[in-house]
This record gives C-alpha cells, structure tokens and sequence, in this order.
C-alpha cells in the first residue's frame, strides 16, 4: 500500500539567520569558532542585532535534510513547533512554499518564541552558530500525529530534540506509529555532547527502535567510546541493521546487515559547510526511499553534501535531480 509521505523528519524548527564575520568579530563578540553553542534568549536578541546583511532562511538540522528530499521530488512532511510570531509564521510559509507539508501550525499564546539560530560565517568557510532554542526544543508527543507518521514509508529523527523527556517520548510515539503502520525510523545523531548526556538512553533507542543511524564520525565514536571507529561502528552496527558513517573529507562507510560499503568522496574546500551532513542525509534517504542499492545511496548523500558546501546556506541551490541525473545516480 503506498503512502502520503515518503520520508517525514521530526526536528527543531529554527529560523537560521546567516551573516558574513571576520575572525576579529567573533573575538570581539566573544564567539568560540567553528562550534554551536546555545545561547538564552537575551544573548540570541545582542548577536541578532549586531549581524549585518542578514539572510533569514528555514533551518534545523532534520528540515534542512526533509527540503532536500523534496527539492528531489519525492512527498514530505516536517513535525516541528514554531511560535505565531513572524519568525513563526515566516518560517511555516517558507517550509510550505518548498512543497514540505509542515503539519503542525505555529502555536499562539504566551509560550517562548520561535527558535532562531545565529550563524556567523567567517572567510574560511567556517561556520560558529549560536542557537536559541527557544519553542521548537517543546516539542513533545501531542505534536505528533499518528495520522502522519502512519502515512510515513520513512521518519528521520533529530539527536538534538532527544535532551527533554517531552522530545524522547515523541520520538517513540513517532517510531512505534510508523512501525505499526509497516515504515521505517531512523535517527541523526546530531552531537556527541547530546549523546554524553543521554547515552543508556541513545543505546536503548537506537536497539530497540530505530532501524537506521546516520552520525559523523566523532557521532559514531561517541556512542561506545572505544577509542577506534572501526569498534564503534562494529559495536552500532550490531544492534541497528543500517549505519551510516560520514568522515567528511575521507569518505562514508554504510553498515547494512552485516555488509559494508566505502564511498570515497571528492574533496572540496566549502564555501560554507553548513548543511554539509543535513544534505548528505537528504541524498542518502532520496536513495534508501527509492530503493537503490547502498553504494549508489551512499554517492548520493555525497552528491548532495558536495552541492550544499558550494554555497552559502543550508539547503540545496542546484536542479538536484538534474545534477543526480548527470551524475548518472538516476
């Protein structure tokens, strides 16, 4: 039986807001670089207003990944929460306006606002975000439909929401209501500190509920802390049938039932690597949800990730089926 959505992602809904900074700036500000750090709503309001040429567009990590899929033509919908402000409001219509059914609209009321993330992108590329978390990290299991997430052949969790009680209890309802309804679930891991917090809990989730992970490499380390990716990924791989490891400059390995597969990728100096995993996600899921073989869904995620570093922002600027097409991924 097929369903309304090919892949839904259930993450932060985080305006991002991108400006250009010399190093002298961030130092100036007091901006560790190359990080993402949480900031209280005050420092976000300072950061917000001392950025120049500011360009706003949909961020987090999960919907970064969820445009991406649909830039590829495939049905998608994002669970996330954003305020009724005009952050909010912005950013629901953005996310309609990209073909993504957002499905939950932005909430009224005295509740915080939404979620913005300040990113500061110095000449080399580097990237040093400072994110307010603010109503999006709320989101719990009333936000999240069982009417969608049986519709989902495929739900992509977000590692960040995990940190509230609220966000793991909608991660199971998301998993176990797209299980039932025959789809599969799979989480991002998304930081290794978020996974020093929570690790029994990250373990038992990713064993008993998830059917696939994708994580970098200090992602994948973090898990069991073997000092060796090789164990960790050993060690991941025997208790999820599907790991996905990217190494930035050095490659993915794919861990699927036992068998691996190495893509190398080419190396390329970022523009500005935001999104670089987010879009590697988007092309690796395109692939998993099109039922190609685990090589070609590994080339992918790199194709897309290779797109995104191009150029500044998070989400895709290229035709990419076009550039899948040329590629001959498609």
């Amino acid at each position: 039986m097929s369903k309304k959505y090919k892949v839904i992602g259930i993450g932060n809904a985080v305006v991002d807001v991108i400006s250009r900074a010399e190093d002298t700036f961030l130092d100036l500000m007091g901006i560790e670089k190359g990080i993402m750090q949480l900031v209280e709503q005050e420092r976000g309001q300072t950061l917000y207003a001392a950025m120049e040429d500011r360009v706003q567009t949909p961020g987090g990590s999960v919907a970064n990944t969820i445009a991406g899929i649909g830039t590829l033509g495939l049905p998608t919908a994002f669970i996330g929460r954003v305020h009724d402000d005009a952050l909010g409001r912005f950013y629901a219509d953005a996310m309609t306006k990209e073909g993504i059914d957002f499905v939950n609209p932005p909430v009224p009321g005295g509740e915080l606002p939404t979620s913005r993330s300040m990113i500061f992108v110095s000449p080399d590329g580097e990237r040093s975000m400072n994110t307010y978390l603010g109503i999006s990290s709320e989101l719990g299991p009333e936000d999240v439909s069982e009417k969608v997430t049986g519709e989902a052949e495929i739900v992509f969790l977000e590692g960040y929401l995990f940190d509230k009680p609220k966000g793991k209890e909608a991660f199971l309802r998301a998993a176990r209501t797209c299980h039932a309804a025959g789809g599969m679930a799979g989480i991002a891991i998304s930081d290794p500190f978020c996974v020093e917090r929570h690790r029994a809990d990250f373990l038992t989730l990713i064993e008993n509920e998830m059917d696939y992970v994708i994580g970098n490499e200090a992602e994948i380390r973090s898990l069991y802390q073997n000092d060796d990716l090789e164990a960790d990924l050993a060690a991941v791989a025997a208790i999820c049938p599907l790991v996905v490891c990217t190494r930035s400059g050095d490659g993915v390995t794919i861990i699927r039932n036992g068998e691996r597969f190495d893509i190398p990728v080419e190396k390329v100096v970022p523009v500005d690597a935001t999104g670089a995993g987010d879009q590697f996600a988007a092309g690796f899921l395109y692939g998993l949800a099109t039922g190609v073989d685990m090589k070609t869904a590994g080339r992918m995620g790199c194709t897309a990730a290779s797109e995104v570093i191009r150029h500044i922002g998070p989400r895709p600027e290229a035709n990419m089926q076009a550039l899948f097409r040329h590629t001959g991924l498609i």
